[in-house]
């Protein structure tokens, strides 16, 4: 069983929803937390928050989508604690669009948050966690990264893209000891629809339906954590939902029927 006790964790995307509850699973943990996004003030309410859990909770600001500012946070998190022990790249952005009407703009800025984020963070720390022996990757991917789905073309694609890179790392260093996680949720309870991008690239501001009807946060991020002290390397996340997953991996006619079918909401 993993111990994340004393161990250095920075959790990107850590300002609401399954960050935030992250952050607040492994400060009980009793880890030392970095909390990361481009929301300072939201920073500061998640640190105020888990006060009463543990006073080391550290905010360090900057924006996914902008990869100076992504570097610059990885050089200033190493100096200040000299080792980060889990990375769980958890940011990200999501979209509701078609492919005809969405500017090729959106798809790499979609991929720039949602996927080179985190690789260049990844590429930051990895050296110091094959030095010292052992180290972790926490990856927040979704159910629409194992396989399409209406409105969510670049979306789609930056997660699916999660897997092929943190499979690759993790086949190159588990021999140094380090772990990867890559998680799949389906329907949780955050803002992320609201956020969304449409074909302007402005933030849609409407919580889709199935989303407003899935689990908590809190919930989500619980069974993340617990995967991850049991080592576990690919995890679905959700309700009935999930079942998509399976339908598309065992009978792949079914799920092209279903899809072309189905609500993007």
């Amino acid at each position: 069983m993993v111990s994340f006790k004393n161990r250095v964790v920075w959790i990107t995307g850590a300002s609401s929803g399954i960050g935030e509850s992250l952050a607040e699973e492994f400060a009980t943990e009793g880890a030392r937390v970095i909390i990361s996004s481009h929301e300072p003030e939201e920073l500061d309410r998640v640190k105020d928050k888990l006060s009463g859990i543990s006073e080391e909770v550290y905010p360090v600001v900057f924006n996914l989508g902008k990869p100076k500012e992504v570097e610059a946070a990885a050089t200033q998190v190493l100096k200040e604690f000299g080792r980060v022990d889990v990375l769980m790249n958890n940011g990200g952005i999501s979209q509701r669009s078609l492919v005809s009407e969405t500017p090729l703009e959106i798809d790499r800025r979609l991929m720039e948050i949602d996927y080179f984020a985190g690789v260049i963070l990844a590429k930051a720390v990895l050296p110091g966690m094959i030095e010292q022996g052992e180290g972790y990757f926490g990856v927040t991917s979704t159910i629409a990264g194992k396989f399409g789905f209406p409105m969510r073309s670049a979306y789609s694609a930056a997660k699916h893209a999660l897997f092929g890179f943190y499979e690759s790392l993790l086949a190159e260093n588990h021999r140094h000891g380090i772990r990867v996680t890559l998680f799949s949720p389906g329907r949780v309870r955050t803002n992320i629809s609201l956020h969304a991008v449409d074909r302007e690239g402005k933030a849609r501001g409407v919580m889709d339906p199935g989303q407003a009807n899935g689990i908590s946060p809190e919930a989500c991020a619980r069974k993340m954590v617990r995967s991850m002290k049991k080592g576990r390397r690919d995890v679905l996340i959700g309700g009935s939902e999930l079942a998509m997953v399976y339908i598309y991996k065992y009978v792949r006619r079914l799920y092209y029927r279903m899809v072309r079918r189905m609500s993007p909401y």
